[in-house]
């Protein structure tokens, strides 16, 4: 695979930074217990600039006249290869991965100091690592013992997520095509595990159908945590046991994405346990629907982010009132709050190399300007209402959960849907048929 779209963001950032050092690491192999490791996941923002699958290896973007982009990684080993498997090796990797040079990683800590002498200013994510503050502390303190003879520390050290977050915002082809990937893929998984739904089924057997169909199609794996929660558990929303029985005549609520490629898909289904909607989980369930609709209805260039919650959140209230939950008008019970025990979220949020992406949300320190959306941004719509046991909750609703989750990318004369997992109550009823 080309990576000259690495390549290009590596010199769009240096382009950015003039005068200066960028220094990108990837995440640590972090040791789940004893001498086994979790599955390694490398750093996003190194992924961005680089594609380089392994660990242990570092980007150093050197500005100014003759700019370069180097990368640190491990050595080629034989004996470690045996073990571990194929390691690119400096050579290898420069060449593959688009780079001007390539070393061992072994190097860098020698090398810091020589390539931050005399440079204006060094970009780092400050306080994201300790370990990472730690080294550049120590390169920086030998440059300062060293200014007797005239070589000079950077003056100036900035934050480089905010530059990688406003790249990060507009997804370029290659990460859209990735996205849709993720999505059609998702999307099959949530319609399998529709299909294999029955009352009794524990909730872990749901995620296993949504794991192997996820694997089957080739995803790196699940994008995160999934959440199958059934009955009451769909009011928790972050509810990830997945451990209990799936009863008879109530909703699941599945929360679940994959990753391809290092991209998210992030989908939420709620349907019947038995196939079959309920009266008052219809109702709810349409209530939901069209908050939805109503906000990817709103998701176009030139909105403003808070636009497609806002939209969600009046069809939402309207709902409420509708249940008899909430008195008074709309703009009354907005203004005051009053739908938050049932809604308590917004309505989406960011997607991209994390399931809740890099990226700002407000436009500036103003609390009033929110980001305007563009042609390239891709996010998620997902509405809920949740009604846990209570006594202000009519019986007939408690412990009925509906949340409706779906990935837009926003284009250029308004927004596409990416994701494709039955949504409607017709869909869905149909799809889980087994007959």
């Amino acid at each position: 695979m080309s990576h000259d779209f690495h390549a290009r963001r590596r010199q769009a950032v240096l382009s950015r930074i003039g005068d200066a050092v960028a220094l990108i690491p990837t995440a640590p192999e972090r040791v789940r217990n004893r001498d086994s490791h979790y599955p390694y996941r490398f750093d996003s923002y190194f992924w961005y600039l680089s594609g380089f699958p392994e660990p242990d290896a570092v980007i150093v973007l050197v500005g100014g006249d003759t700019p370069r982009s180097i990368l640190f990684c491990r050595e080629k080993n034989e004996e470690r290869e045996i073990w571990d498997g194929f390691r690119y090796g400096p050579e290898m990797a420069a060449e593959a991965f688009a780079f001007s040079e390539a070393h061992p990683i072994s190097s860098l800590d020698a090398k810091l100091p020589e390539l931050l002498a005399n440079r204006r200013a060094l970009w780092h994510s400050l306080g994201h690592d300790a370990e990472w503050d730690r080294r550049i502390a120590a390169a920086l303190a030998a440059l300062r013992a060293d200014s007797r003879s005239g070589v000079r520390a950077p003056r100036e050290i900035h934050d480089l997520r905010g530059l990688l977050d406003s790249m990060r915002l507009i997804k370029d082809a290659h990460e859209i095509a990735l996205m849709r990937r993720a999505a059609e893929i998702a999307s099959a998984g949530h319609a399998r595990a529709m299909h294999a739904c029955r009352p009794g089924m524990a909730e872990y057997e749901l995620e296993a159908e949504l794991s192997y169909e996820f694997r089957r199609r080739g995803a790196d794996g699940h994008a995160y945590a999934p959440i199958v929660a059934g009955g009451v558990n769909a009011c928790i929303l972050h509810y990830v046991e997945n451990d209990k029985l799936l009863p008879a005549h109530s909703l699941v609520l599945i929360d679940a994405g994959c990753e391809v490629g290092g991209y998210a898909s992030d989908i939420t289904r709620s349907f019947p346990v038995d196939g079959r909607f309920t009266a008052i989980q219809r109702e709810v369930y349409g209530i939901v629907l069209a908050a939805q609709e109503a906000a990817i209805a709103a998701v176009r260039p030139g909105a403003s982010f808070i636009d497609y919650h806002q939209a969600a959140l009046r069809v939402l209230t309207q709902g409420l009132v509708d249940l008899r939950l909430i008195s008074g008008s709309v703009d009354g019970a907005i203004e005051s709050g009053a739908y938050r025990p049932w809604y308590m979220h917004r309505t989406g949020h960011w997607l991209g190399l994390d399931v809740h992406d890099a990226g700002d949300y407000r436009a500036d320190a103003d609390p009033d300007a929110w980001t305007t959306l563009a042609p390239g941004m891709t996010l998620t719509v997902e509405p809920g209402l949740y009604f846990r046991p209570d006594s202000a909750v009519p019986e007939h609703l408690h412990g009925v959960g509906v949340r409706i989750e779906d990935d837009l990318l926003v284009s250029d004369d308004g927004c596409t849907v990416y994701t494709t997992a039955p949504r409607t109550i017709d869909e869905i009823e149909e799809v889980m048929r087994h007959d």
